[in-house]
């Protein structure tokens, strides 16, 4: 089984989307694919039931779908950083533990899809483990989300660093345009391309909601 682990250059930059068309893309041909959010925060109501609504989109994703409650382990209620809800939960989030329930919910899959939270150095409890460390406990490879807009150069070329860093190899990456029109764009995806040593995926165009098919199509799982 591969791991994938997908993380960000940030909050809200397009891991879920990204996750949904690797889905799609591997899917699509012939293989085995299980998801997975070690640490959730926020959820929804959907059908009369509180659920994380990226864990959600991912298990409805999937072949034969799962539920929400199958795709992310830990879930907390507020959308606040994870060490802080699981704190005021009572919770302790071991990455160890994590990375265990991780491979469980990944058994019988040819691929092993890991969604993060944030960043790649989101902490898990106040001082110690990062969510980093469950990636290190998977020995999983590492795909690499930048959310293309000002700032994301010094951003993704932090985080690769730091992936480097804790050991762990930088499969490749991909852009998500989370603007209708953004100055430059075309020069910043060239300067990623020159400055990070992992293969482009792709680039997401924009786009209002997710659409798996047009996800699946922006990338090229091949590379990975």
């Amino acid at each position: 089984m591969r791991i994938l682990f997908v993380t960000g250059t940030d909050t809200g930059v397009g891991k879920t989307w990204v996750t949904l068309g690797l889905i799609q893309a591997l899917q699509a041909a012939g293989r085995r694919v299980a998801a997975v959010k070690p640490v959730a925060a926020g959820t929804v109501c959907r059908d009369g039931h509180r659920v994380n609504e990226d864990a959600w989109r991912l298990g409805r994703a999937l072949l034969p779908p799962r539920p929400p409650e199958m795709v992310a382990v830990e879930v907390f209620d507020p959308p606040i950083a994870p060490h802080i809800a699981a704190e005021r939960a009572g919770r302790v989030l071991d990455p160890e533990a994590l990375a265990r329930a991780c491979r469980a919910r990944g058994a019988g899959a040819d691929w092993l899809l890991v969604e993060g939270a944030g960043g790649w150095r989101v902490p898990l409890a106040r001082t110690g483990p990062t969510l980093a460390e469950v990636a290190r406990c998977l020995r999983a490879s590492v795909l690499l989300v930048v959310g293309l807009r000002l700032g994301c150069l010094n951003h993704a070329l932090l985080t690769a660093e730091a992936v480097a860093a804790d050991g762990l190899a930088l499969a490749g990456w991909v852009g998500v345009c989370l603007l209708p029109d953004l100055p430059a764009q075309a020069a910043q995806v060239d300067t990623l391309r020159a400055r990070l040593t992992a293969p482009c995926l792709g680039v997401v165009p924009h786009l209002a909601s997710p659409d798996p098919a047009r996800l699946a199509a922006a990338l090229d799982p091949t590379l990975l």
